[in-house]
């Protein structure tokens, strides 16, 4: 069975932090929430500040790929239809493949370093030494659905899958299996899910639980995997608000169904607004291993009664190892930053009071 949180509920980070560098990163998350830490991100400082829109043009220079200017550019939107920008179209040129070797997203070696300073923190007790090095990364899905035209999705997706199972097996290779934590960002699957990207000539829902058996079952047996289910950040807000916790339950009983490596946590986004039962009472329906814990993403900043209130709706419905932000907290105001991470210790001790 998974521990039991009552008394020492997880603080959870889900990746990116508004700090200079890795090292900012993991001495002021472990000097907020040392305690309540089971794994550490370094914070996705530098190009992956916002995600993966540094792959845009990374894939365009691909040789195999060019830009279909042909094609009206995407429109990438948050919940309340305003336009945060316009992403230009790929496709894959006429006759070529995709080879997984000419990809350089830098993930690896990105990861290897932080890696070092973590060990040497670490070895200096600065981080405790029962925590996990977590590396978060996108699926091959986020950059192929935000990037490439429709129809040559299923063109490009087994190469970029081949090469970012690659570099979960250099980082593997970089660090000990058992002080490493990886944790697939799922983002774009959950907004298909929701009807937010064109349909391609591959029913997305099978090409979505396909690949993210396949990267789930290609991290190393004794690294802990996690899920994070997310419904965007780019602009510190949703692009599609959620009705209620309907597609995240469906979607984490198909991958838990499907993966063979031993799913350690779900991740799950609870808007501000939503302390109402009838967000959370899709959890009843969630059919998580028994090793399997159940994060949310319940914290907002300065919101103190409501991050209690969500806490306490959620707990009706459903056993809450952990607590969060919705997503990473790089898109947001970094002033905020301190009082966000106050507020997950806040919830984590609640969670133990109540």
């Amino acid at each position: 069975m998974a521990a039991d949180r009552t008394n020492h509920p997880i603080v959870h980070f889900v990746g990116s932090i508004p700090l200079p560098d890795a090292e900012a990163v993991f001495r002021t998350l472990v000097e907020a929430a040392g305690p309540y830490l089971q794994r550490l991100p370094d914070g996705e400082t530098g190009i992956r500040k916002t995600w993966i829109r540094f792959l845009q043009q990374l894939l365009a220079e691909n040789p195999a790929i060019e830009v279909a200017t042909d094609v009206p550019p995407f429109k990438f939107t948050q919940w309340d239809g305003k336009v945060l920008r316009e992403i230009p179209r790929l496709r894959i040129k006429p006759g070529a493949k995709p080879d997984p070797g000419t990809f350089k997203t830098g993930y690896a070696e990105m990861a290897i370093a932080s890696w070092g300073l973590f060990e040497r923190l670490q070895r200096a007790a600065v981080i405790p030494a029962n925590v996990k090095f977590q590396v978060s990364l996108p699926t091959p899905i986020a950059p192929t659905y935000n990037n490439m035209v429709p129809a040559d999705r299923p063109k490009l997706l087994p190469a970029l899958t081949e090469h970012l199972i690659g570099e979960v097996e250099k980082i593997a290779e970089a660090v000990p299996n058992d002080r490493l934590a990886v944790q697939w960002d799922v983002c774009q699957e959950v907004l298909a899910w929701e009807g937010y990207y064109e349909e391609g000539p591959v029913d997305f829902r099978s090409e979505t639980l396909a690949v993210l058996t396949e990267i789930g079952d290609a991290v190393p047996a004794a690294i802990e995997l996690g899920y994070h289910l997310c419904y965007g950040s780019p602009a510190d807000e949703h692009c599609v608000q959620p009705k209620d916790m309907g597609i995240m339950v469906e979607m984490a009983n198909a991958i838990g169904s499907r993966v063979k490596h031993p799913i350690r946590f779900f991740h799950m986004p609870v808007p501000k607004n939503r302390t109402d039962d009838g967000y959370f009472a899709p959890l009843k329906n969630l059919r998580l291993g028994p090793n399997t814990e159940l994060y949310l993403g319940l914290i907002h900043h300065n919101d103190a009664p409501g991050d209690a209130a969500r806490l306490t709706a959620a707990r009706r419905h459903a056993r809450v190892d952990g607590v969060a932000t919705e997503c990473g907290m790089a898109r947001g105001d970094p002033a905020r930053l301190p009082s966000l991470l106050a507020a997950h210790v806040r919830a984590a001790q609640l969670a133990v009071q109540a």
